[in-house]
């Protein structure tokens, strides 16, 4: 019998003891508050937009639509943490490149053609590709030249859109036609935000990737230790600019979201400081910023709970410019109970907790 028991508790034991259960908690604690303070907040409304389609509108579909870039962005940005040990800080930037990239390949020489210049598809490869390369170079400078991923990264940060601007001739190119915008809006007919669902294909085919091959097995045998990782005829080398080339895949499947929003690219505003955030997604997943053992899917759920606190503070009219503060104190408490001392004591405290328990059993 108590074998039995013990079995059946195992699974709830693995869930609490689990990196998913970090943001779940978090995720929680916030949609509680909403609860509290605003019932409504929960609120879902079927519409239709200017085009006469049905769409559904409200803060959590505002969440889950807003949230979705970040969301993918957390899938590379956790694989290049442990791998490397290290972030990659110019995301928002080669978010810029590509976007430009993109909308040069789909307006041609001209910023405001009346029809497109080449199909959507090839903008996007064009996108992927130049992201990939992006990846590329910042996977060599940290596997091949062993710099410090943010360090090797901050090259393409502060250059980055610069370049963006560079390639369209510092003019902000309009993609002509409503076909773009289903990418950052809504499918006529399919009530749910584009973005959400092309979310959903990513984490679909990086769970069809992790479950095929060894990819994460190899990631975190190179993060825990590279050498160990070398004399089981790993290369770490590789596995790290692998990592890259995928996030900066993800980069470009971000940047494909973002122009279609507004069917241009601002290069000095366009994914903005989603550097941060992409970081702040994989802390929050319980995965370790030095690498090593991670969980992508802790990540993704994080990234949705950052964009569910940015929806509820603009529900409550805090200013855009304060939004950094509240997020700089979701850092100050993780880092605060990630930290070994605290680790200890809660430790302690759980042991006390439970020595009683067994004692009245």
């Amino acid at each position: 019998m108590e074998k039995t028991a013990v079995k059946k508790q195992n699974p709830f034991n693995r869930l609490l003891h689990s990196q998913i259960m970090i943001p779940l908690v978090a995720l929680v604690l916030l949609l509680g508050f909403n609860l509290l303070m605003d019932p409504t907040f929960f609120k879902i409304t079927l519409g239709t937009n200017s085009a006469g389609n049905p769409v559904l509108s409200g803060n959590l579909i505002s969440a889950l639509n807003n949230g979705s870039e970040l969301a993918i962005l957390a899938i590379g940005m956790t694989l290049v943490t442990a791998a490397s040990g290290g972030q990659d800080i110019s995301v928002g930037a080669t978010i810029a490149i590509s976007g430009s990239a993109m909308l040069r390949i789909l307006c041609g020489t001209e910023s405001s053609p009346s029809t497109l210049a080449a199909p959507i598809i090839l903008g996007f490869l064009v996108a992927v590709l130049v992201g990939m390369l992006c990846g590329l170079f910042n996977g060599v400078l940290v596997a091949t030249f062993k710099i410090q991923p943010m360090i090797a990264t901050l090259i393409l940060y502060t250059a980055g859109r610069s370049i963006a601007a560079w390639i369209n001739n510092n003019q902000l190119p309009i993609v002509p036609g409503n076909a773009f915008t289903y990418f950052g809006g809504f499918i006529p007919g399919i009530p749910m935000p584009t973005p959400f669902l092309i979310a959903v294909l990513c984490f679909i085919i990086m769970a069809l990737v992790l479950k095929f091959t060894n990819l994460g097995l190899y990631t975190q045998a190179v993060g825990i230790n590279e050498n160990a990782a070398k004399l089981n005829g790993l290369k770490p080398a590789f596995i790290k600019i692998l990592s890259f080339v995928i996030l900066g895949v993800c980069v470009a499947v971000a940047a494909l979201i973002k122009c279609s929003r507004t069917s241009t690219i601002n290069y000095s505003v366009v994914a903005q400081n989603i550097e941060m955030d992409a970081i702040l997604a994989v802390a929050l997943g319980g995965n370790s910023l030095g690498g090593g053992k991670f969980n992508i899917w802790a990540s993704v759920v994080a990234a949705y709970v950052i964009q569910l606190l940015t929806t509820t503070l603009y529900k409550f009219k805090v200013s855009s410019d304060a939004l950094p503060a509240y997020k700089a104190v979701v850092v100050i408490l993780l880092i605060v109970f990630s930290a070994p001392v605290v680790k200890e004591k809660m430790a302690e405290i759980g042991k006390k907790v439970r020595k009683p328990a067994k004692e009245v059993g």
